[in-house]
């Protein structure tokens, strides 16, 4: 029998459970008990995250990859870069970069969020994964992917064409998520963004 994580994100105490029965006495009796079963943790965690993150738990296509991606930005040195985590095949897989391009940069950390997404979607054709979640805190990396905002800058352009030939070859949606709001993921993509340019 495959395993489950039970998320018990409203019960008597809240939290990741691995049986039925851990999960069944917080919640039984409960008013208002909100939990939900996963197959992976992954899932279960996105869950907990909250009414935000919680479309990157539901609908998760079982052949799918959940990934967060946030990017950063050093004002001494000009450069930007992009941390991401993605959630794959029970892996946790980590990304980090960083890249010097002056008129990129021009964009600040923006720059970093949208080559965190490109950096998932690229990982994600080159291996094969049917589908992915790209969790992000800053809105226009959904916004100019899916031409709802107009991109009128060099890097927005690059971005909203590189989504358009990514999606030829992998099906992807995105999760706004709120930033530095105690979000794991969302806080370790930033971590590991800041990581790359050696801001601590």
């Amino acid at each position: 029998m495959a395993k489950k994580y039970y998320a018990v994100r409203a019960g008597r105490e809240t939290g990741i459970f691995e049986t039925w029965e851990a999960c069944r006495r917080q919640t039984t009796g409960f008013k208002g008990a909100a939990f939900k079963s996963f197959p992976t943790r992954a899932e279960a965690e996105a869950y907990m995250q909250g009414a935000e993150s919680l479309a990157c738990a539901e609908n998760f296509a079982a052949d799918g990859a959940v990934a967060y991606v946030d990017g950063s930005y050093h004002s001494g040195t000009k450069a930007f870069s992009c941390g991401a985590v993605l959630f794959l095949n029970g892996e946790e897989l980590h990304f980090s970069e960083k890249f010097e391009d002056p008129q990129l940069a021009e964009m600040h950390n923006v720059a970093g969020e949208i080559k965190g997404a490109e950096t998932i979607l690229t990982y994600c054709i080159e291996h094969e994964v049917p589908s992915v979640t790209i969790c992000h805190d800053y809105e226009g990396v959904a916004r100019w992917a899916t031409g709802e905002w107009k991109a009128n800058k060099p890097g927005t352009i690059a971005y909203r064409e590189f989504c358009r030939r990514a999606a030829e070859h992998v099906r992807f949606r995105f999760v706004k998520v709120k930033g530095h709001s105690g979000d794991k993921y969302n806080d370790l993509a930033d971590r590991l963004a800041k990581d790359a340019l050696g801001i601590p």
